[in-house]
Parts: C-alpha cells; structure tokens; sequence
C-alpha cells in the first residue's frame, strides 16, 4: 500500500523529475518508509512506500528491471503473488526480491497488459516500458485503489491522490456541474471517470490505460460482473456454505504481510465475522479497534457492547477508541485535507481518527467494507424488488435530493439537466439483468460504493499509512454473491445469505441484532460549536466569491439545520458547508504547495 505518481510527456519533451518530486512529497503520508523518482526520456514516475512485504530496501519503488527493460510505481497487495512467481520462475524468470512489486513486472512481461486477471488483490499501477516510451496503467477491479489524472493533451500526470496532482499546478478547478449534481445526488459519489473539478479525471475500476509515446491511448475494461440472480440453482443452505468457504478463502488472502494484522471492529456482522474466520485460521495476537463518539439527541455514538463481546470470545487484544465531540471541529481540517474528493458521510471523520489510533499499533487491518452492496443489506432493496419503473423508484430511495431541490438549491450557472437520473437510465439500460433489484444492486455495487465507501476507507487509513484490506470485496466473493438471487440477500432485513453463513461462527446476538453504522451524531444534529463552524464556512468570503449555492438556499439551511433534512435524512447543511470547506481547504493546499 502506497502513494503513486508521475508524469508522462507526448510532444517530444522530456518529463520533469522535480514535478513528480513535488507531486511525490504530497503522498508522503500513504507511504512513509521510503520514496523514489524515475525518469527517463518522456516518463517519470514517483512512488512512497509503506513497506509492508520484503521489507528491504531492495523493494523500493520506482522499481526498474533492466533486463526487461520495464519500470514501475505500483499501489496496493497482490495477495496471490507467490503462486505466480512459482508460475514465473517455472518459465525461466529470476527475481531479485520477495515482494509483490517485482511479480507484477515478471507478469507483465510474461503476458502482457492482461496479466492483470490473473491477479487477486487491489491496485493501481503504472509500468513504462524503456524501450518503446509506452506506459500501461491499471486499477483493480473493484477500484479499492485510486488513480486520479490530469490531461492537458501533451502532459499527462497522474497520482493517488487529486490533491497531490494539485501541488504541481496548472490545474483546471473550475466545477464540473455534471459532477456537482451527482455529489448533491449520490451522498457524495461522482462516479468515474469525473470529479468535482473539470480539470481532473480518475481512471475507472477494472480498466487497462495505455499512452503510447505519441499520445495516443486506449482503454480496454477487462472485468464485468452483472448482477444477475439465478434462480434456485443451490438450496438456502448450499448458498451459505459456499459463501462461507469463499469469504474463508479471501481472508486467508489478505493475511499475506511480513508486519502484525490487526481488524476494524464495529461490532456489526460484517467486521466480527472476519475476526471469527482469522480465530479460526489460528491468527494469533490478534488485535482489533472499535471507535465510539458522544451520544446527541439520543442517538447513540457507539457499539461498544457488540465490539466487547466479539473481542471477548475470540480473545482479541481489543482497543476502545472513545471520541469527545470537542475532537470533531479540530480534527475537521485534517479530515478534509485528506480527502481526495468531498466524502459527506459522518464515517469520514471516524475512520480518520480510528485510524490515527490504528496506525500506532499496526501496519496492516482487514474491515467489513463492501457486505451492504454485494449481499443485499440496504434498506431500499426491498423498494426495488417490486419496482415496475426501475429509474424512478431508484431515484426515489437512493438519491439525497430530488433535481426539482438541487435546482433551488445552486446559482443557475451551475442547476442544468438531470444528469443524476440520465446516469442511473444509461446504466439501467446497459445492464444485462432485466431486474430491477438486479440492476440496482449491480449499479450500487460497482459505481456508488466505490465512489462513497471505498474510497472513503481509503483515503482516511492511508492518512496516517494504515493499509486497510477488504476480503467481502474479494472478486471471487463477489462474483458468487451476484449469482445469489435477490431473494435470500434481502430476506429477513437483508444480507440473509451472509448471516446464515456467519451462524455457527459469530455469536448470535450479532447476528441478530439492528443493523448499525459508524455513527457521529454531532455532524447529524449540528449544533453549538459544530453549527457555528459550518456558518463560518459558508460565510467565507471564498464562499460567497465562488457562488455555487444560491444565498437564499444558505440562509434557510442555517436558520433551520435540524429539520433541512435530505431523504435519506441527513443534513442538507452538514452537505453544502462540508463541499466548500474542502474546495476552502484544497485551494490553500495549492497556493501552499
């Protein structure tokens, strides 16, 4: 797990070094052990480290084989690599390390650019090839790991993070309205391959990027997994035993680390089912970490007593991480620094200070991210597996805002078309499936969580240089899970297939129990020193200069924060003052940089 970047030059220039220097000293956060720069000719690349296999020096990146004449900066774990190098070293291959990295190298030579589906991990990466001057990138499947770029036709950048592309300057901030409309719409997620600013893309999940030396490129997606449930093809009970080998498989995976293991545990049903399978397994000293905030208007801020009681039959070495509201407003600016795009939900500021707590103990933690969208536990599901009109009865149980409110809402160089609901039609109509639910758990699957959870998980662990592995996002796993019909996934309040096949293995009272999230009832109720902070924000002269939300739309919000409230009942305020303290924060960055 690391920080990537670089720069690639098609006009005949040479790529700049210092650039990627500075891009570089902007991830220094996700890769703190070591760092490096290559280039040569049109390519440089710059790579962090946070070492976590071969911990030597000899595993440093940019890594350069000159025999084969190929460098590369690569972010994330191939959890099935030494199985490859034995297929590798089979065909003649010799490594020089004991790591990943160098697997990847061999692989890409041994078959190209598709060697990539024959990898089961998480990552993004960039390889130069020396002697031609072309460069293939590529993110993984699920797009657990970023890759964020800049394009300005004869310079091409690239890095982990948007914000540290934004330390080389030269950056186009202007909003992208397409983008404002499904950060208004989606709680934050602005699909692939947009981003809030018209001068950054990102590359989408599963998708193989080649620039040759010219300028030219391609792109070529080589993974799709349609949600399509297939009828009774296995009983109840056959689903679950497969899930339960399957989920078994992935978290003996993900324990592939040369450092300690720990796991986020929320107490909920997807986090407690890893730490039972990694006590089965025989991980020993095994040590876990639950976070917990104030109570607000009695809406409880923690789980501790799940979290106890998971640790205390597994015997975990458990930490209790408890969180004064008084942290939240201090902790805010570094919360939203280390967001590459704007990420509304309250689990930001959680992750971000669990994971300052996590990354003094460990390296490396498994958590639960990805069980909602893959088994089926949402609340709308049940919505649509009725639905007779599948765009509308989506737009009505997902989206924050109707395009009625966020026209109200914004100045009206910005309000435009329903581009939220043109999105959810495309893929709708794209989508193999003929079922609505189908459709939806497809399309949440594979656009909203990677644009929402995922990346949020992402960037707070990555913060303070904690790699955070997802084995309910394991591609096989998920692959399974799509063929489950709808049915037994939302049976019984949802995600029914993963919970009988937790039984027997994690503690019933968990099992059974509400489902329950990574709350922080401050930034739901804003109120005292949180509601004076967001009218600080929005009173900015920044905020008035930059004009995207109307001032009248503002001023209603402020008057009535508790009961402004979106659809799916957060605070419409808490999600215009969080936008543009980000751009507030962003921009300081840039001049700072």
């Amino acid at each position: 797990m690391c920080g990537i970047c670089g720069e690639i030059r098609s006009r005949g220039d040479a790529a700049s070094a210092a650039v990627t220097e500075a891009i570089s000293g902007n991830l220094k956060h996700r890769g703190p052990d070591a760092g490096g720069v290559y280039a040569q000719r049109n390519v440089a690349l710059g790579h962090r480290r946070l070492s976590i296999l071969d911990l030597s020096p000899a595993a440093d990146q940019p890594m350069i084989d000159a025999e084969l004449g190929l460098a590369i900066a690569f972010n994330g774990c191939i959890y099935n690599f030494r199985d490859l190098r034995g297929e590798l070293e089979a065909k003649g291959y010799r490594f020089f390390t004991g790591g990943d990295t160098e697997v990847i190298l061999k692989s890409y030579h041994a078959w190209g650019a598709r060697c990539v589906e024959r990898f089961k991990g998480m990552f993004a990466f960039a390889i130069a090839e020396r002697e031609s001057g072309r460069v293939v990138f590529a993110r993984d499947r699920l797009g657990i790991k970023p890759l964020y770029y800049t394009d300005n036709g004869g310079r091409f950048r690239f890095a982990s993070t948007l914000t540290a592309l934004l330390a080389a300057g030269g950056v186009d901030t202007s909003i992208d309205p397409v983008a404002l409309h499904h950060y208004l719409s989606f709680h934050g997620a602005v699909p692939a391959p947009r981003t809030i600013f018209n001068g950054v893309k990102k590359l989408a999940p599963a998708t193989l990027l080649t620039i040759e030396p010219g300028g030219a490129r391609r792109e070529e997606v080589y993974w799709r997994c349609p949600v399509q449930s297939q009828d009774r093809v296995m009983t109840e009970a056959e689903w679950a035993e497969s899930v339960r080998e399957h989920l078994r498989t992935a978290v003996e995976r993900r324990r592939v680390a040369d450092v300690p293991l720990g796991v986020l545990l929320s107490g909920g049903l997807d986090s407690s089912l890893l730490v039972a399978l990694l006590a089965e397994s025989g991980q020993k000293d095994l040590q876990t970490f639950s976070i917990g905030f104030e109570n607000v208007n009695g809406l409880k801020g923690d789980e501790f007593a799940y979290s106890d009681l998971v640790a205390k039959k597994f015997g975990t070495k458990h930490h209790r991480i408890p969180i004064a509201t008084s942290r939240a407003i201090p902790a805010m600016a570094g919360v939203v620094s280390q967001m590459s795009e704007p990420q509304v939900s309250h689990d930001a500021i959680g992750f971000y200070l669990l994971s300052e707590e996590v990354s003094q103990h460990v390296k490396v933690v498994q958590c639960g991210q990805g069980a909602d969208e893959v088994f089926g536990g949402y609340h709308w599901y049940p919505h649509m597996l009725r639905s007779n009109d599948p765009v509308s009865d989506y737009m009505r149980v997902y989206c924050e805002h109707s395009h009625d409110e966020i026209s109200d809402a914004l100045e009206p160089s910005l309000a435009g078309a329903d581009h939220s609901r043109a999105l959810v039609e495309n893929y709708f109509d794209r989508a193999r499936s003929q079922r609505a639910i189908d459709k939806t758990l497809e399309l949440d699957q594979q656009i909203m969580m990677i644009d929402d959870p995922v990346k949020r998980v992402d960037n707070m662990t990555m913060a303070f240089g904690l790699e955070a592995r997802t084995p309910l996002l394991d591609h096989e796993l998920v692959e399974l899970a799509a063929k489950i019909p709808a049915e037994l996934k939302i049976k019984n309040g949802g995600k029914h297939i993963l919970k009988e096949a937790a039984r027997g293995l994690v503690p019933d009272e968990i099992i059974g129990r509400k489902k329950g999230y990574f709350p922080v009832p401050a930034l739901k109720f804003l109120r005292g020193p949180m509601l004076e902070f967001v009218r600080g924000v929005l009173s900015e002269p920044a905020a008035k200069t930059r004009g995207i939300f109307k001032r009248e739309y503002v001023d209603r919000l402020l008057k009535n924060p508790e009961r402004e409230l979106t659809t799916k009942g957060n605070s419409k305020l808490w999600q215009a003052a969080l936008l543009e303290y980000w751009l507030q924060v962003q921009t300081a960055q840039a001049r700072g940089a």
